[in-house]
């Protein structure tokens, strides 16, 4: 495991899934965190659990789509800890529908938290990360970003957005000590999936090569590598995590 001792993580949507297994994951390597999601109630048993692995947390409310909030957040963070580390852009929505039967309310929601929220946290965290020369941002896209999904127009769009930002963002701070990098998680074992019908996890998996669905440890485990010094060379890649569902 990376050593993140000492260091200081902020990550959006935090409180569950694969936002609190990446906050836990790097508070076992000795991270200080930062974290924020949407519910005050899980915000706090959220900092409650983290606590007990000994580093500090410091959790907001914070809707991703504004970019008071994010400055606030970053503000709030930097002034908690005195410098930022690493950024994980991990908040995110859906809401499904066929092109045709998808609400414009429906597909400017998904923009707005999915690819204008990474935005304006990587804007905000960039002008602290710059100036000190150094930083990681870690973005989650999704494999659909790159092979496109079905009743999914609007989360699809805004998980190929980001793998554009990623990219450019790359290339723009790079000179200045910052890396840029994003994970493109296939299926995800999650509350979420658990729920679904056996027939219908049953044929996802026949489109997996390993026959499994990821789980959320190994997305974490993969956006801690990008954002640890094993990966010093690597900026502006998507590593996908996918079970070989999409080559």
């Amino acid at each position: 495991m990376a050593d993140f001792k000492g260091k200081n993580v902020m990550i959006t949507g935090a409180t569950r899934g694969i936002g609190y297994a990446l906050a836990e994951e790097f508070a076992k390597a000795g991270a200080n965190l930062a974290v924020c999601g949407t519910s005050e109630t899980a915000l706090k048993e959220a900092a409650e659990k983290l606590s007990a692995f000994g580093g500090k947390v410091y959790v907001q409310k914070v809707n991703v789509a504004s970019s008071e909030d994010c400055d606030s957040f970053v503000e709030n963070t930097f002034k908690t800890f005195g410098s930022l580390d690493v950024l994980v852009n991990n908040a995110g929505i859906t809401k499904d529908n066929l092109t045709v039967r998808m609400s414009e309310q429906d597909w400017d929601d998904v923009i707005a938290v999915n690819l204008k929220g990474t935005f304006l946290m990587s804007k905000a965290a960039l002008k602290v990360m710059f100036k000190k020369r150094c930083g990681n941002v870690v973005n989650i896209s999704s494999v659909v970003g790159e092979m496109g999904n079905p009743g999914q127009a609007n989360y699809v769009a805004s998980k190929a957005g980001i793998i554009g930002l990623t990219k450019t963002l790359a290339k723009e701070f790079g000179s200045r000590g910052v890396r840029v990098n994003a994970v493109a998680p296939g299926f995800v074992q999650t509350a979420m999936t658990d729920a679904l019908p056996e027939d219908v996890k049953a044929k996802a998996l026949e489109a997996v090569p390993l026959k499994r669905f990821a789980t959320t440890q190994d997305i974490a485990k993969a956006v801690m590598f990008l954002a640890s010094e094993d990966a010093s060379y690597i900026t502006g890649h998507v590593l996908a995590v996918n079970g070989g569902l999409y080559i």
